[in-house]
């Protein structure tokens, strides 16, 4: 039995790559083909700054290098780095020995700025990431287009695409839903670059046109923004924030909804989960043609392309769906199907499974 060591954020709070990485776990300890250990790095606190310096971050990730010792007894080391410089230098110890202890090691990238990130850097910090990065022996990017991420350091034949997933309680059974008037759900982390500000300016322009609707705002708030967000809520009618959802609290706020909005121009972003489970609990996507997305939403298709930063888009594109709501019915029933063909927890499992247990192609 292989052993694998997984470094990466878990929940809480929850995150898609926390919920990415607490899945893969459970998948590999019940495969009766590996043994798994973890070290988790979520801070024990929520800010939209990612990606950037801050002494409170930099002596918490000194404090997890306390525990490289767990590389000595994994086969497999596997890493959810974030995308900037220091999200990737702070595993500098674990891959360094990593490394020289020749253990595989495997990163999997859950967005689209690390390559990016390495164009951008010069000097002495552009030379140590490439250094850091090209330690590596596979690596995993969420979709196609995500591949160039990655091909600087790994060689092509080493990185493999692996979908993301929405959680089998969510869609194992059917459900009925209620299809007669716009119900519009935000689930994600409520930071400026998700695009909530943009919904929420929406809405209110909704409310003034006297559209009939109901919204639900789900997900954790950035406290730098956080005033500002329940000031504009609080202006609005029918808009509700809920807090934090999990588990059953979620498949209720999906089963609930039939409009998915997600405006995101996140810079790090990769696929959000929380696009696949709207599609796996019927519900029409409303969203940026940014990062991965592109690759498993089409406008028309599965819902709406909006431009990022865009109120107007977002207004047209709910007005569209409120002259005709057979529409909203028809795209959504067609993005379960779609969902159910591509996007399962069964299918995440078989390719994560195959990726990790088969032996590096070309170091």
């Amino acid at each position: 039995m292989k052993k694998v060591l997984i470094i990466g954020p878990f929940p809480k709070p929850i995150s898609g790559v926390a919920l990415a990485n607490s899945v893969l776990k459970k998948t590999l300890d019940k495969s009766n083909l590996f043994k798994t250990q973890i070290i988790n790095t979520s801070l024990p606190f929520f800010e939209e700054s990612i990606g950037k310096f801050s002494f409170k971050k930099f002596f918490f990730f000194i404090s997890l290098n306390f525990k490289v010792l767990k590389v000595f007894n994994a086969n497999k080391i596997y890493i959810t780095p974030g995308q900037s410089f220091f999200g990737v230098a702070k595993y500098s110890l674990f891959i360094l020995l990593a490394f020289v202890l020749k253990k595989e090691l495997i990163i999997h990238v859950h967005g689209n700025y690390l390559g990016t990130e390495y164009k951008l850097l010069k000097g002495f910090k552009k030379k140590y990431f490439y250094f850091l990065l090209s330690k590596f022996n596979k690596g995993i990017v969420l979709s196609e287009s995500l591949l160039k991420n990655l091909t600087p350091f790994i060689s092509k034949e080493n990185i493999y695409v692996v979908y993301n997933f929405a959680e089998n309680f969510l869609y194992d059974k059917d459900h009925t839903k209620d299809f007669s008037k716009l119900k519009i759900t935000f689930l994600s982390n409520l930071m400026e670059e998700k695009g909530i500000l943009y919904l929420l300016d929406a809405l209110f322009e909704l409310e003034k046109k006297n559209i009939n609707y109901s919204a639900r705002i789900a997900g954790n708030i950035d406290e730098s923004l956080k005033e500002k967000i329940n000031s504009k809520i609080d202006k609005l009618e029918h808009t509700k924030y809920i807090g934090i959802v999990y588990d059953n609290q979620k498949k209720e706020l999906l089963d609930w909804s039939n409009i998915f909005i997600l405006p995101t121009f996140y810079k790090m972003e990769g696929q959000p989960i929380s696009i696949l489970e709207a599609l796996a609990t019927k519900n029409v996507i409303i969203t940026t043609n940014h990062s991965g997305i592109p690759d498993i939403i089409t406008s028309e298709v599965n819902g709406f392309i909006v431009r990022p930063k865009n109120v107007s888009d977002i207004i047209e594109k709910l007005m569209i769906l409120d002259n005709d709501k057979t529409k909203i019915k028809s795209i959504a029933e067609s993005n379960r199907k779609y969902f159910l063909n591509n996007f399962t927890l069964n299918e995440f499992q078989t390719k994560i499974i195959k990726v990790i247990n088969e032996s590096p192609r070309i170091r």
